[in-house]
């Protein structure tokens, strides 16, 4: 087996803390959600700050996304959209890529999310001049919700060591869930009043207080002279590609593979509920089918949401403490099969829709914070390339299998109930390539959970 993928410093602590080292007041506050030790406290809650405003601007625009594809186009334009996701991406993540291998990792971060907040000024003004920007607004947001993300995780990854990781990720993992709840909670509320161009501003600026984030963060950690995150931050982060990384190494592709079956299963299980939304939507035209769209995005996130922080707040600290992160990446798969297996037997809006929230809150609590694990032992150029080609490619192809899914079962007049027999099939796929990540993880850390 390749094992370039092995992390060059992991013999080295990341992060050194003194024996005996007395907790300060907000090292003792932080501990009642993750195993946060003596002088780590200020560090991790900055990056869940900078995880928080991220996740804010993103289920800001979220709803404007849904509110724009589905009463412009409908429900199967929204999953046809992925394939020019996945397009755009093959180009997108190589140019990534060669950015990364020039870049030292605070330019990287910063510049690539400036270059996105830009693209809301112009979007803001293509739909106060009444343009129809659902298809590519919906494709931009796709791309940028899982580059930010994915590169703010990979940001997270090269800043702790697997030992430390494991044990904060948790409480970053709750900056990203308490986001998602305000920002899901601001849309909902205020897309009325706001409207489109104006929410889009709002998150823009969101996205300049990101980077004002990671400056901080980087600067926190970096600031001794003579450490290794002082060496760390200063160093480009390697040459090697992200799809060569993938496709040479074991481990990850395996990842990339759970990943991809995860996607297609959410991506149809999407679809399921948009189409019982659209029933019940079917008697509202113009502004009011807009608005039906957009409250209820706002509404189904903000739910979500407050699930994904109890979660993330009372459940995954403990989950990897007392049955290691190996155990976390089944719980996702087993409440998917168990879901859809429901929605087979009770096709309906209700049902669907409580699916959805179930496996959607598992997934940005305990799955996504198992996930981001997975790359604390792997290289810099794992980290940062591999990971980016996964959480974006490797998301949207699985999205793009999940539309041609959708367009074939359109034409064959599929039913909601045949999408759930899918879904159980393809959650039963993912489990055994769950079961090689874990072995393979094993292979790789013998001795970390």
């Amino acid at each position: 087996m390749d094992t370039s993928v092995l992390d060059s410093q992991k013999s080295f602590p990341v992060f050194v803390v003194l024996d005996g080292k007395k907790k300060r007041l907000i090292d003792r506050g932080l501990s009642l959600f993750a195993d946060v030790r003596a002088g780590e406290g200020a560090g991790a809650l900055l990056l869940a700050a900078n995880a928080f405003v991220l996740l804010a601007a993103y289920y800001v625009l979220k709803p404007v996304r849904e509110a724009l594809i589905l009463s412009q186009f409908g429900p199967e334009a929204e999953a046809y959209t992925s394939a020019g996701m996945a397009f755009v991406l093959l180009f997108l993540v190589p140019a990534y890529g060669a950015f990364a291998a020039r870049a030292v990792r605070v330019r990287l971060v910063s510049w690539v999310t400036i270059f996105f907040a830009s693209h809301l000024a112009v979007f803001a003004v293509l739909a106060s001049a009444g343009v129809r920007i659902g298809v590519g607004y919906f494709i931009w947001l796709g791309i940028f919700n899982n580059l930010l993300v994915g590169q703010f995780w990979a940001f997270a990854n090269d800043l702790y060591d697997e030992h430390k990781g494991k044990r904060l990720f948790p409480m970053v993992g709750i900056g990203s869930a308490l986001g998602s709840l305000v920002g899901a909670q601001f849309a909902a509320t205020t897309f009325r009043a706001l409207g489109v161009p104006r929410l889009m501003l709002a998150a823009g600026a969101v996205l300049i207080l990101s980077t004002l984030l990671t400056l901080m963060v980087n600067r926190r950690e970096s600031a001794a002279a003579g450490s290794v995150q002082h060496r760390i931050a200063a160093e480009p982060i390697g040459r090697k590609g992200g799809f060569r990384l993938l496709m040479s190494n074991r481990y990850l592709f395996l990842i990339a593979a759970c990943i991809l079956l995860l996607n297609l299963v959410n991506s149809t299980g999407q679809f399921m509920m948009n189409k019982l939304a659209e029933i019940q939507a079917a008697q509202t035209t113009g502004a009011q089918r807009l608005a039906f769209f957009g409250e209820f995005a706002g509404r189904f996130g903000a739910m979500q949401n407050l699930v994904v922080l109890i979660l993330q707040m009372f459940f995954v600290s403990r989950i990897f403490r007392y049955f290691g992160v190996r155990a976390a990446l089944f719980i996702l798969p087993v409440i998917a099969f168990s879901g859809y297996g429901l929605a087979l037997a009770l096709p309906v809006f209700g049902i669907v829709r409580v699916v959805k929230v179930l496996e959607n809150s598992t997934e940005y609590s305990i799955n996504n914070t198992a996930r981001q694990a997975l790359f604390l032992p792997t290289s810099r150029e794992a980290k940062y390339k591999a990971k980016i080609a996964i959480d974006t490619f490797v998301v949207r192809f699985g999205d793009m299998l999940g539309g041609l899914l959708v367009a074939v079962g359109t034409q064959v007049a599929l039913g909601v109930r045949h999408y759930a027999v899918l879904n159980v099939c393809f959650v039963a796929i993912w489990l055994v390539f769950v079961m090689a990540v874990v072995r393979e993880h094993k292979r790789l850390l013998p001795a970390v959970a």
